[in-house]
């Protein structure tokens, strides 16, 4: 298979991957099983049929409308499908057909999941987190930077947001982040290692404070009215995953 085929079918893939995404996305907040039922309109519940079920066309043919009841289709349902269908393609142009490919597609649709769920229902679902970490673990004996790397990644990265989030209850006594922020950022130490853990730390923070900022200048809320940060440390992991090592080292390359 040459590349051009071979990113076209990852693509093609990721696209009907990103359909179950949508499902993820839906049903974990709602403690529904995301295997069963079958797919069905949010508004009437009647089953939908399989050439419903077809990633983003569907979408269009219908409208943005259930067949039955006409309710509005959600607009979440084309992107998520868009953007994990670009993601696999992506990957498979990057790293080609090897494990860490799978790696990182497993990683980067836990964090399409779990953006997506943070934004709508400030909620990180342990039933992506806990098993993330362990999924993490398990990759990094086959894959860089190696499982003593990712270990030491997932305790630094869900022990520093523990303490920080301990330290900001002492002091303001109450909650500044949540125990899923805690479990989300030791799942990516645990695939990504300590190095990019601390990068993505940095990076979440930064990127959460800048809106903070905007917000307030904006004059359109307060603090307490931004996005949830697992939304940023979501995005914070996908650039260190993408760009992580050389932005280390160009940030090192000072201190030498």
């Amino acid at each position: 298979m040459n590349d051009v085929a071979f990113v076209a079918l990852a693509a093609l893939v990721g696209a009907v991957i990103g359909s179950f995404l949508n499902v993820c996305i839906y049903r974990l907040p709602l403690g529904k099983s995301i295997v069963w039922p079958a797919s069905a309109c949010e508004s009437c519940g009647r089953e939908l049929s399989w050439y419903e079920n077809l990633p983003i066309v569907s979408w269009v043919a219908l409208g943005a409308k259930c067949r039955t009841c006409k309710a509005p289709l959600s607009i979440r349902h084309p992107i998520i499908e868009a953007i994990t269908a670009v993601m696999f393609g992506t990957a498979a142009w990057y790293y080609g057909p090897t494990i860490l490919l799978a790696s990182r597609l497993v990683f980067g649709c836990a964090l399409i999941v779990l953006f997506a769920i943070d934004l709508e229902h400030h909620l990180l679902p342990n039933a992506i987190t806990l098993p993330g970490i362990v999924v993490g673990l398990v990759f990094s004996v086959v894959t860089e930077p190696g499982w003593a790397a990712c270990l030491v990644g997932a305790l630094v990265g869900g022990g520093s947001l523990w303490l920080i989030a301990e330290a900001y209850y002492r002091l303001r006594h109450e909650e500044g982040l949540g125990m899923g922020d805690v479990k989300m950022l030791g799942m990516i130490g645990a695939f990504l290692g300590w190095k990019l853990v601390i990068l993505t730390l940095v990076l979440s923070s930064v990127a959460g404070s800048v809106f903070s900022l905007a917000i307030l200048a904006a004059r359109k809320g307060s603090l307490k009215s931004a996005l949830p940060f697992g939304t940023f440390l979501a995005i914070g992991a996908l650039v260190a995953a993408v760009a992580g090592d050389p932005l280390v080292n160009w940030y090192l390359q000072y201190f030498q």
